[in-house]
């Protein structure tokens, strides 16, 4: 079974994701606005009923497609080369994109993504193992990568979960969206010295990528639809939990943007059409990836230097022209090569599975 709609999936979440942080930027930190900005939302807001700037729209859809990619692959390689896989195509690119967030904010271009005016030695090397989120207050150097958090935690679950993967596949979102709700209820009711809210987040977020999973299950016909149905419920169980008790960090609608989200999951997953092929798709689908990393460090400079000459439309232009370049630069000098690289390290009669779900985030 092949998911050839993908690469349009992650091209529609490419945009979903500038175009939030766009948003949130010109409008609630700037005061200002943009008539992008009111096109969208008249239309998938106002009327579309999603989250105020399309939040957690392209998250959503990356982390779905983590679900259903990633589960393929947990089933059909060891273990050693499905972490091999992940690690060569994540970190390398992560860990440059880190650096450059801690020089740019050291040499005072970019500020921190979090409460702090700068960022110590100890946060910056936590930064590197995604450390600073767990930190009370938390520290941020490049937000957009909490995401990694959440997967990464999947990754493990599949890891760990992976026999039952093999038996009796539906039992393990049925039984994570269960630990979902108890880390929640856990940080609701233990004194707050012990919490700690990034897992929250996790735990918040995770229910999406096993709705990716429940779709690959039920594609491969590995579940019976009852039990395909049980696992649904559950992770709309654990949204329900998580809207109600305000673990959600933007918008008020976030059922009824995972629910549309999954809808076009579903009708663009596996769709081999014209759209598909366009080679401005497929260049951002591959980038998508570096894309996320970068973009939140070239907007707000790139757009605050260029705003007062060219206007906001040729400000965002600029910003969009910018983050390609970047990404560009960082996917075929870092990301490519090195994956290559640590790749080669396995032995080559035993080839590491590394399909095109590796990309999406894989953010």
């Amino acid at each position: 079974m092949t998911f050839t709609g993908a690469d349009l999936l992650r091209f529609v979440a490419v945009l979903a994701v500038v175009y939030s942080h766009i948003s949130f930027y010109l409008v609630d930190d700037l005061g200002t606005g943009w008539w992008g900005i009111d096109v969208v939302y008249e239309v998938l807001v106002h009327h579309g009923g999603l989250n105020q700037h399309l939040s957690f729209v392209g998250v959503a859809i990356f982390m779905m497609l983590t679900g259903a990619l990633v589960t393929r692959s947990a089933i059909r390689t060891s273990p050693g080369r499905f972490l091999l896989a992940r690690a060569a195509r994540l970190l390398p690119a992560f860990w440059v994109a880190i650096l450059a967030a801690i020089l740019l904010v050291r040499a005072g271009i970019n500020g921190m993504f979090s409460g702090q005016d700068g960022i110590t030695g100890s946060e910056a090397a936590l930064s590197f193992v995604l450390g600073g989120f767990f930190l009370k207050p938390e520290v941020a150097v490049l937000g957009v990568t909490w995401t990694l958090a959440v997967q990464i935690t999947f990754y493990l679950l599949c890891i760990a979960g992976r026999p039952v993967l093999r038996s009796a596949p539906v039992a393990l979102p049925i039984a994570g969206a269960a630990l979902c709700s108890l880390v929640i209820f856990y940080n609701l009711y233990v004194p707050q010295p012990f919490s700690v809210p990034m897992l929250s987040k996790i735990a918040a977020t995770l229910p999406v990528v096993f709705l990716g999973q429940i779709v690959y299950l039920a594609w491969a016909g590995l579940a019976r639809k009852r039990w395909l149905g049980v696992a649904v419920l559950a992770q709309l169980g654990v949204v329900a939990i998580a809207s109600d008790y305000r673990v959600y960090w933007a918008g008020e609608r976030y059922a009824w943007t995972i629910a549309v989200v999954a809808a076009v999951v579903v009708l663009l997953a596996r769709y081999d059409g014209p759209l598909a092929r366009l080679s401005f798709v497929r260049w951002t689908a591959t980038r998508s990836y570096t894309i996320y990393l970068v973009h939140t460090l070239v907007l707000y400079r790139v757009y605050e230097n260029a705003v007062d000459v060219v206007g906001p439309t040729g400000a965002i232009v600029a910003f969009v022209v910018a983050t390609c370049v970047v990404a560009e630069a960082l996917y075929r000098f870092v990301e490519v090569p090195a994956a290559r690289r640590i790749l080669s390290w396995w032995p080559r009669r035993e080839r590491v599975d590394t399909p095109a779900g590796a990309r999406s985030l894989s953010l």
